[in-house]
């Protein structure tokens, strides 16, 4: 298998997006829609757009990177595979359950929180469990980015992934909530059910991963008498905090429950005055309160983490600097993979000719279409890869289009739903294109696996949009 083969496509589709800068004229909306004619993105610009991706997206690529370090050290410390190992016994018998589990438990995190980037962190760990249980790449790529995508097409209360739609529509954050539900639930389904149907059909089949693939995503397995000694729960008790730490965190307290509590602790700390002098301000510097983290904040919380496990497991600290930069030498494709991704939504934005192509489709029918709103969802999704860039740049056009406000309630089912489809195939999506690039899993055998449910869950949707509209 070509191990560049992500990047490749990558590439392509920057190149598309570079070509279509030539061939499309350029428009926005702005209380009205303003055609600006051809604006071609130049040579130059190629070498200047990821200079500017770094400036804005660049902390993203660097959470990527230290992932890959936490995990450089963490295969080094004998305790992560002794644990895995237990897992996977404890599971032996009961595998597809487990897979059901982890999916489930991705989708409703996903859906409540938004964590769509913050989950990459607990992707290694799945994936190495996905595999000693005795199942291939793809039903750990089903496992980890099946579930995130699915809690994307399911989202409920995740603030963050939704707010752009919230304000354009002017609607609160339990609109259509059943629906929603509904989707998760059926997109869950689903996606357990061709899981199961995949393994029994091609897994049979299919060659059992490779030792050099298992010794690549798995820690050297360690000897029974060497394991007595080790204790686990001390690694246990960090990832668990660090999973906890994250839903507190991302979760929109104040945006979707009214809930400023921890807002008002973070002010209360930070602005507690000891002599006059603002001592835990002045040490935490400039903190956000659980709610309104970024992934800048997680980053942090995963080098302490790091720091953490590495004392108490006793790994010198030249040892933890080698097997970290090490591990983050393994994610360096991945974060270069966000880069270009970003990139590509700089092209859309520096030179916007998708409102054409939308105009273009809108216009085919007359006020709020189902079909044409969900084919208009599927491309803006391509085109922008961000849920807030992807809505951002149809949603105030097509507002503008529909006077009928009952419907706008459906239109924020469609487009958030539409998202979340597209980022399972979609090669601007970055939770797919980055696991597809740790994996080393071609986009064309993902393509390959995952159409069928593509397909199963796309009649769903416009089963589901249909009857909304009917009623």
């Amino acid at each position: 298998m070509k191990k560049h083969n992500t990047v490749k496509v990558v590439l392509l589709t920057m190149v598309v997006f570079l070509l279509l800068t030539w061939i499309l004229p350029a428009a926005y909306y702005q209380t009205s829609y303003v055609s600006q004619g051809r604006v071609q993105m130049g040579l130059f610009d190629i070498f200047s757009y990821p200079v500017t991706t770094m400036q804005y997206f660049g902390y993203i690529a660097l959470y990527v990177l230290v992932i890959g370090g936490f995990y450089g050290v963490l295969n080094h410390i004998s305790a992560y595979r002794i644990l895995l190992d237990k897992i996977a016994e404890k599971f032996k018998s009961h595998s597809l359950v487990a897979i059901s589990i982890i999916m489930t438990l991705f989708a409703i995190i996903t859906s409540i929180c938004g964590l769509n980037y913050g989950l990459l962190l607990f992707f290694p760990f799945v994936i190495s469990l996905v595999l000693l249980m005795g199942y291939d790449k793809i039903v750990a790529l089903l496992t980890t980015v099946g579930g995130v995508c699915v809690g994307l097409m399911g989202t409920t209360y995740a603030y963050n992934n939704v707010s752009i739609l919230m304000n354009y529509l002017s609607l609160k954050i339990d609109s259509q909530i059943i629906t929603k539900v509904i989707i998760l639930v059926i997109g869950l389904a689903l996606l357990i059910f061709n899981t199961v149907m995949y393994i029994k059909k091609k897994m049979p089949k299919k060659a059992k991963t490779s030792t050099e693939d298992m010794n690549y995503y798995i820690p050297e397995a360690i000897k029974a008498k060497d394991s007595k000694n080790v204790k686990v729960w001390p690694l246990v008790l960090i990832l668990d905090l660090l999973l906890l730490v994250m839903i507190l965190a991302f979760v929109s307290w104040s945006g979707a429950f009214n809930v400023n509590l921890f807002d008002n602790v973070t002010s209360a700390v930070t602005g507690f005055k000891l002599f006059g002098f603002t001592i835990f301000g002045k040490l935490l510097g400039t903190v956000n309160s659980f709610g309104n983290w970024t992934l800048t904040d997680l980053t942090l919380c995963i080098v302490i983490a790091t720091l953490i496990l590495s004392l108490i497991y006793k790994v010198k600290f030249d040892d933890v600097m080698q097997k970290f930069i090490k591990g983050g030498k393994e994610a360096l494709q991945p974060a270069v993979l966000v880069i270009l991704i970003y990139t590509g939504l700089v092209i859309v934005t520096y030179h916007p000719f998708q409102l054409v192509i939308y105009k273009a489709i809108f216009e085919l029918t007359k006020g709020f279409n189902v079909f044409t709103s969900s084919l208009v969802a599927m491309l803006a999704s391509f085109f922008n890869s961000d849920s807030m860039y992807t809505f951002n740049s149809v949603i105030p056009y097509l507002v503008s289009l529909v006077s009928d406000k009952s419907v706008y309630s459906i239109i924020w089912v469609v487009f958030q739903s539409i998202y979340g489809l597209t980022m399972l195939i979609a090669p601007t999506s970055l939770i797919l294109m980055v696991t597809l690039s740790y994996l080393n899993v071609s986009f064309k055998e993902w393509v390959k696996n995952i159409w069928q449910y593509i397909l199963e869950m796309l009649v769903v949707l416009l089963i589901i949009f249909t009857i909304l509209v009917l009623i």
